[in-house]
């Protein structure tokens, strides 16, 4: 027959009796702060608000350091790219210890324009109707490239032991200024070589047909002089 046993807690044990009761107190203190604690709450909403930050501007107000009058009339531009291989040797030194090669790409624009300033009434022939004319005019130049720095970059640079390690303990950047320099000159040789002047001359000469007809001259005729050997 079985025989019922009484069991009796080990020392140091709580009663179960006890442990009963602290259980339902921890379940009732933390029921009561889900209660207390509102919907979509987060830690973040007790940590206070630092002060709001002002911002003082201390700019100096734009100055107008000049004003001219253009004179040109800018009637092409022309968008030119180059990659510019530099190398520097140091003589007698394997270019693993001492030397540089750079590739630069470059992207610039250079403007052809017509120079209105200082022509006289006499390039203009004018019919005693004054339904035709003729105007002559001085070659279009080209300006001076303007490299875009959001389109150009060095693609490659090749530096020696020597120089990679005066740029770790030296303060100064490396100075592409040259490459800039380089560039600029095989750009303009570009725009030379290519049709930007007689694409000027086509683009002048319908802005000057146009602004005529507007004032009742039927025929224009255009010319221009021979262009110089300068690039500008």
């Amino acid at each position: 027959m079985p025989t019922l046993l009484q069991t009796r807690p080990l020392p140091g044990s709580p009663a179960p009796r006890r442990r009963r009761r602290v259980r339902r107190g921890l379940l009732a203190a933390g029921i009561g702060a889900a209660l207390l604690v509102p919907a979509g709450f987060r830690i973040a909403d007790w940590v206070p608000e630092a002060p709001g930050q002002e911002v003082t501007d201390s700019s100096t107000t734009p100055l107008l350091l000049a004003l001219e009058d253009l004179s040109e009339y800018h009637a092409a531009t022309g968008t030119f790219q180059v990659v510019v291989d530099r190398e520097v040797d140091t003589r007698y030194v394997p270019s693993v210890i001492s030397g540089e090669r750079v590739s630069f790409l470059a992207t610039g624009t250079a403007d052809a324009y017509v120079d209105f300033e200082g022509l006289d009434a006499g390039r203009v022939s004018l019919s005693p109707d004054g339904t035709s004319a003729t105007i002559a005019l001085p070659a279009p130049r080209l300006g001076e490239v303007r490299i875009d720095p959001a389109e150009s970059r060095v693609l490659d640079r090749d530096r020696g032991l020597v120089e990679r390690v005066g740029d770790a303990v030296g303060d100064d950047p490396v100075d592409d200024t040259e490459l800039y320099a380089l560039a600029e000159d095989r750009l303009a040789a570009a725009a030379v070589a290519s049709d930007l002047r007689e694409r000027a001359e086509d683009n002048t000469r319908t802005m000057l047909t146009g602004l005529a007809g507007a004032l009742g001259v039927d025929q224009v005729e255009v010319t221009f002089e021979e262009p110089a050997d300068d690039a500008g």
